[in-house]
This record gives structure tokens, C-alpha cells and sequence, in this order.
């Protein structure tokens, strides 16, 4: 009897183990949100016009403050502070999230792409609509407005491109850095179309003499400036000319200037750089059955009838400088009625037919086409 008295116990103090074991390890909590929240309220500015500052652009633009939204419940509330260009929010856009606070300062740089991305035109006053939704949680449960305020907002244009330029004895401006002549400009590169770390140059290379120190040139990022400038990663006077290798900055990758890129023979060549990689290729391009359109003008709703100049050095770059281009389109058009474009601002290859370049802001600009390859570039001269 009391063998069975003693397993019924076992069993028994089991069974409330269990019961005590699964209370334990039941971490959820009941909690109520109120089912009336209280929005955030969003103070004014205390201003009506914001110039923004193309130059300083981490300075400090606007700081919003607001009264925390009540949810009922002690929790942490996540704010999204929205812009937009109309005062009932049709297309808004996240210009800050934050957590548990209730004021953010946003520099003159996120107000200008917040305001961009809302669909304000660059150098244009308009009106800028501001407000904080609150929620809950990572799913950003139970979302609320708070009220909207607005201010009139005065944006610049937010040219993020690079733009690179050659130097050297191979190329037409010789070893002059700022070469303005119509026979001898800084050729630019063409920025590929899809991704802005990789340029082309395809053109005339000379190197009459075959002589070491000829054929040479190097990369510059601003006319007039030796740095910072680009280059082949070996030092000048072992680097022997190459149709591969790597590239080398000052002040981008050192203190001291790169070495040279080179041909050993007068020729038409196209060069390849990317400057994420740090990679570079110079292989010949046939251009023996190439022929160049007798003209060559800009045509479109941006400009009209400009006419394009052949760069003496080399027939196959056609250029066009400080063309004040507006808002709208423009097409390369030849003699014979061809209209050459595309669908890519500021940079791509274009071909016959291929549509209107659409130019998105009005600035003046240096404008580049080569014949041999359709690729152009567009250099907008104050953004």
C-alpha cells in the first residue's frame, strides 16, 4: 500500500511540475491600446522661406518639434516625419524616421532630397508640406497623423556625377591642364549610362615618334587643377605603356602623383576606366571605315538649332560649350536629318532615332558627342 501511495505522489508532483514549468515559460503580455489615440502635434517652424544652401549642405536646415503622440500605453512611439508637394500628402516621402523622441533636425541636404523626391523643381520656390505619423512596434502598428505645416522651400539641384577631363601628350590639349582653344580642349570622359564609376574615351592617340615619353596622358578632375589628378598605379618611368592595369590618384589613393597612360603608336584607341575597381583597359578600336556627318546641331524644347564644332585634333568629337540648356529635351541632329538621343540625362549612348535626351535642369552646360561611338555627355557648368 504504501509503495502505491508513494508512485500515485511521483506521478502527482509531476504533473504539477508541468503545470508550473508551462506558467513559467509563458512570456507573453496583455496589454490594451486605447482605441482613441491621440495624434502628435507639430509646432511651426517660426519661419515661412528656406533658401537651401548649395555649398554648406551638412549645415543644419530645420529642426521640428512635436508633442509625443498618446497611445494609452507606456511604450516607445516611432515617428516618420513626411514631406510632400500638396497638403493632402498624395505621393509623401520619409524625409527622418526616430524612436522614442520627439524633435529631429534635418540638415540642408535631406531637406533638399526630401523635397526633390516630393516632386519641388530645383531653383523654384514652392511650398513644401510637413507632418509626423506615429506608430507602434516594428510593424508600424497603428499609424496617426499629426497636423501639417508647410514652408516655402527654395531648392538647388543635387548634381552627385563626377566629371573627368585628359591631359597629355597622346591627347589634344597637350600638357596644358586648362586648354580652351577649339583645336586643343580637354576632352572629357563619357560616363557610362547605368553605372557612374566607369568612363569611356574612345578617340585619336597619338604617338608619331614611338618614342617612350610620347603618347601619353593622364586624368584630371577639374580644368586648371593638377589634383587631383588620375593615373596609371606605377610610378613614372617604369610605366611602360600597358593595354590593362591599375589606376593611381593623387590625392585619391596617395600623396604623389600616379604615372602616365600610353600607346606606343599613333591610332584610334578606346579607354576604359573604372574608378571603383581601380581598373583600367586602353585597347585599339578600327575606325578606318568611320565617316562624321558634315554637321551637327542641338535641336529640341531645351535649345534650339545650336550649332556643335568638330574638335580639330580629332574630327570624331563634336562639342558645344556653355550652351544654356532649360528643362525639357534636346536630340543631335546632322546634316542629312538623322536624329541621334536617348532616354538618359546628362550622360549615355545615343543613336538614330533612339528619342528626345531629356535635360532636367537648367544650367549651362558644355555638351560633348562622338560620332564613332553615339556616347555624349553633358557637363552642367554652376550646379
Amino acid at each position: 500500500m504504501m509503495k502505491n501511495i508513494t508512485k500515485f505522489s511521483a506521478i502527482t508532483l509531476i504533473g504539477l511540475f508541468m503545470i508550473l514549468f508551462n506558467s513559467c515559460d509563458d512570456n507573453s503580455e496583455l496589454f490594451t491600446v486605447s482605441s482613441t489615440t491621440t495624434p502628435a502635434v507639430l509646432a511651426d517652424l517660426g519661419f515661412t522661406d528656406l533658401t537651401l544652401d548649395p555649398v554648406n549642405t551638412n549645415n543644419p536646415a530645420i529642426t521640428l518639434n512635436w508633442q509625443p503622440a498618446d497611445y494609452g500605453i507606456q511604450s516607445s512611439i516611432n515617428y516618420a516625419i513626411q514631406f510632400s508637394s500638396d497638403d493632402v500628402f498624395t505621393t509623401p516621402v520619409v524625409a527622418a524616421t526616430v524612436t522614442g523622441r520627439t524633435s529631429v533636425t534635418l540638415s540642408i541636404s535631406e531637406v533638399n532630397t526630401a523635397a526633390g523626391n516630393a516632386g519641388l523643381n530645383p531653383f523654384e520656390w514652392k511650398n513644401v508640406y510637413i507632418r509626423v505619423v506615429s506608430s507602434l512596434g516594428t510593424q508600424d502598428g497603428l499609424a496617426s497623423m499629426s497636423n501639417a505645416i508647410n514652408v516655402n522651400v527654395y531648392p538647388y539641384f543635387n548634381y552627385t556625377f563626377d566629371d573627368y577631363f585628359l591631359v597629355g601628350n597622346g591627347v589634344a590639349p597637350g600638357w596644358d591642364n586648362n586648354q580652351s582653344d577649339s583645336a586643343t580642349q580637354n576632352p572629357p570622359l563619357f560616363r557610362d549610362e547605368t553605372d557612374s564609376n566607369v568612363f569611356y574615351f574612345t578617340g585619336l592617340i597619338k604617338n608619331d615618334s614611338g618614342d617612350f615619353g610620347e603618347g601619353r596622358f593622364k586624368i584630371l578632375e577639374t580644368k586648371g587643377l593638377w589634383q587631383p589628378q588620375w593615373g596609371d598605379s606605377r610610378d613614372e618611368g617604369s610605366d611602360d605603356p600597358a593595354q590593362s592595369g591599375s589606376i593611381a590618384g593623387n590625392p585619391g589613393t596617395q600623396s604623389g602623383d600616379p604615372g602616365r597612360f600610353g600607346v606606343t603608336s599613333t591610332g584610334y584607341y578606346t579607354f576604359m576606366v573604372n574608378f571603383s575597381t581601380k581598373t583600367y583597359t586602353l585597347v585599339p578600336f578600327n575606325a578606318s571605315n568611320a565617316t562624321s556627318p558634315a554637321s551637327l546641331t542641338i535641336d529640341g524644347t531645351s535649345a534650339s538649332n545650336v550649332t556643335m564644332n568638330q574638335l580639330s585634333f580629332d574630327s570624331h568629337l563634336w562639342y558645344a560649350n556653355s550652351v544654356r540648356l532649360t528643362p525639357g529635351d534636346m536630340e543631335f541632329v546632322t546634316d542629312s536629318g538623322a536624329k541621334w538621343g536617348n532616354s538618359t540625362s546628362f550622360s549615355g549612348v545615343a543613336t538614330d532615332g533612339g528619342g528626345a535626351i531629356p535635360i532636367v535642369v537648367e544650367d549651362d552646360y558644355d555638351v560633348w558627342f562622338n560620332d564613332l561611338t553615339g556616347r555624349y555627355i553633358l557637363i552642367p557648368l554652376n550646379l
